[in-house]
């Protein structure tokens, strides 16, 4: 059923007490202003600073009752008509034992006609003998022709203030506009449209970055969520051909929702590997490749010392990711988030687990999830099971082609000439050196050669590659341990 539909039953079953809590108050009273073409009811509003003024059929009468909380409810009470009666911002009042009792007498209609009283306001909370009263209703988002329409509505807007100079318009762009504003209420929506489109009269692929970052802000209220603006291109990652290939082929279903019939779209990887091999940067790149924002989850933020906030946190987090879909939810270093911690942190991590779990496997909204993760014996099995992900890929120490091209890409970026140097012989030289300790032999070479007053040599990089020790030297038996169970469990990333 749809959101009107929903509310046109409520009404017709003569719901004693409706609770919404939205800050988008006109796109309330017009909802139940449309709900008045399938059942027929007197509707009010009441604010404190208007009184109760009825405001059904394209009509909004003068105040005839004190904007007092009491006084109000005692004419909705005697009221000889049943009527729909939205009470804006009337939770505060209710803390008052004889405004409780007022509406009591009127959700139990003791000798009163059957009304249906709608509290609105940003947040209500009821006394706990009044919410067993209650029908908590959401309304439903702007849909995607809703979404357009506003667009449209905004262009015009535009066309009007600037003399008939129409908006230039990307169509492409657009679709893409429309799909990234769904999930905002009409007013937020509309508001970021107007930003767009009045900055400079265009709307096209350049107000995509612009357009993720006011939705991000304005949804991460409770700042657990990280927005990344400056994602890697997909084919700026060196090596992890076969996940390039995964994307490659997934991305329209996940993006579009074009997924080949019987299948669902894509939902998530888990990256394993080696520290420094580019698991993150990955996990950056994935984003670009669906042409998506990507949203980073820091597990620490989550931890609060009171019972129960911790998991609450993170399904505040996880409802701000769907509103922000479609969307890649990146979590980096999930096992020290989701440990098994046998129980010594009082079985927070286990609850946790749990809320991560069932959100994975009930989510509907188009939010990717890309986790990295380096010690594998730390995650616990619910997590690696079938199912829980897409694919596990191991992002391994890069192959002798991987490491010249490593070499190439870390000198370009320092405007250093690569082709002065035998990128063969120093990747065969930087044998088991990751992605990372790569780039930081070439930042300590240049160090050298700046301390020297010469420019950057051949010689001065094989001097900090020999007195380097790799990670896969230090921590040798960590390193063997991790390829070894990954082998025959994971696909190799490249």
């Amino acid at each position: 059923m749809s959101g009107l539909q929903d509310l046109v039953a409520l009404i017709r079953a003569d719901t004693p007490l409706i609770v919404i809590e939205t800050p988008d108050e006109p796109r309330v009273v017009e909802l139940f202003r449309q709900s008045l073409m399938h059942v027929w009811r007197a509707l009010f509003r009441w604010s404190i600073t208007e009184g109760l003024r009825r405001i059904d059929m394209d009509r909004e009468d003068e105040a005839d009752v004190a904007p007092d909380a009491g006084a109000t409810l005692q004419a909705i009470y005697k009221s000889d008509q049943r009527s729909v009666f939205l009470l804006l911002d009337f939770a505060p009042y209710l803390k008052y034992a004889g405004t409780q009792r007022q509406v009591r007498d009127i959700l139990q209609r003791r000798n009163c006609l059957p009304h249906v009283l709608v509290l609105v306001g940003n947040k209500v909370e009821l006394p706990e003998d009044l919410e067993a009263h209650a029908v908590r209703y959401r309304p439903h988002l702007p849909n995607g022709d809703a979404m357009l329409k506003l667009v449209k509505e905004e262009a015009a807007s535009y066309a009007r203030e600037h003399g008939g100079k129409r908006v230039e318009v990307d169509a492409e762009a657009v679709k893409q506009i429309v799909r990234n504003l769904r999930g905002l209420s009409e007013t937020d929506a509309r508001r970021i449209t107007r930003h767009l489109i009045f900055r400079d009269g265009v709307l096209n692929a350049n107000d995509l970055p612009e357009l993720a970052k006011l939705k991000f802000e304005l949804i991460n209220r409770s700042g657990h969520l990280h927005y990344e603006f400056d994602p890697v291109k997909l084919d700026h990652v060196i090596g992890a051909k076969r996940v390039k290939r995964w994307v490659e082929l997934r991305r329209s279903a996940f993006v579009d929702g074009n997924a080949p019939p019987g299948l669902d779209p894509p939902k998530g990887l888990l990256l394993l590997g080696v520290q420094g091999c580019g698991k993150s940067m990955l996990a950056k790149a994935i984003a670009a490749g669906f042409g998506v924002p990507l949203l980073r989850l820091d597990f620490g933020a989550l931890y609060n010392k009171f019972h129960g906030e911790t998991e609450k946190n993170l399904r505040d987090a996880l409802a701000s990711a769907e509103q922000l879909s479609p969307c890649v939810l990146w979590i980096d270093e999930v096992e020290k988030g989701l440990a098994s911690s046998n129980g010594e942190d009082g079985g927070v991590s286990r609850r946790v687990l749990g809320t991560f779990l069932t959100w994975l496997a009930e989510r509907k909204s188009p939010v990717f999830l890309v986790a990295t993760a380096n010690q594998v014996h730390d995650l616990p099995a619910e997590l690696l099971r079938k199912g829980r992900f897409d694919e596990i890929f191991f992002v391994d120490l890069p192959s002798a082609a991987s490491r010249a091209d490593l070499f190439a890409l870390h000198l370009q970026r320092r405007n250093v000439d690569a082709e002065g140097f035998d990128l063969p012989a120093l990747a065969a030289t930087s044998d088991g050196f990751s992605g990372a300790e790569i780039e930081q032999v070439i930042v300590a070479a240049l160090y050298a050669a700046h301390a020297a007053n010469q420019p950057l040599s051949e010689f001065q990089l094989r001097s900090e590659l020999k007195s380097t020790r790799p990670l896969s030297v230090l921590m040798s038996e960590q390193v063997e341990a991790l390829r070894e169970w990954a082998g025959p469990r994971t696909v190799p990333a490249d």
